[in-house]
């Protein structure tokens, strides 16, 4: 016996590696790329932040609130019969489409029509804002 401890596969471990005939060897990035993690929860960080995010609750408008609102939106009907366009800036309420709740967002500009069918400011930009969801109005030319 030789003086050298044997191990186990000395007898393989200094062979050339088989390489195939009829596939070519894979590139070391695809390699790796076996090894990678995966996103075992696809989606979860997603839903984890939606779950985060803070939204306002909506409005609860008082009477005096409302009769303010109401006479600012006959105020702006008249300056738009007699001026055609006029200068405002509009707090309003948006609900948020997929959890309870919502925003208020602000959009200033000149008012070019308030449809009384439909319950919309409309603006010369071409942003439609729903009457009911109004906060607060503020009429830049107010006389």
């Amino acid at each position: 016996m030789s003086d050298q401890p044997t191990h186990k596969y000395d007898d393989i471990i200094n062979l050339p590696c088989p390489t195939s005939a009829r596939h070519p060897r894979m590139a070391l990035y695809d390699r790796a790329a076996q090894f990678s993690p995966f996103a075992a929860l696809t989606g979860h960080e997603a839903a984890m932040q939606e779950t985060a995010r803070l939204t306002a609750a909506p409005p609860e408008l008082n009477e005096d609130t409302l009769a303010d609102l109401d006479s600012k939106l006959q105020l702006l009907q008249h300056l738009l019969q007699s001026a055609g366009q006029t200068d405002t800036a509009i707090t309003y309420f948006q609900p948020d489409e997929h959890k309870e709740g919502g925003c208020y967002l602000h959009h200033s500009g000149r008012i070019k029509k308030i449809d009384q069918y439909r319950r919309l400011l409309i603006f010369a930009d071409g942003a439609a804002i729903k009457i009911n969801s109004i906060t607060e109005i503020h009429i830049g030319q107010q006389e």
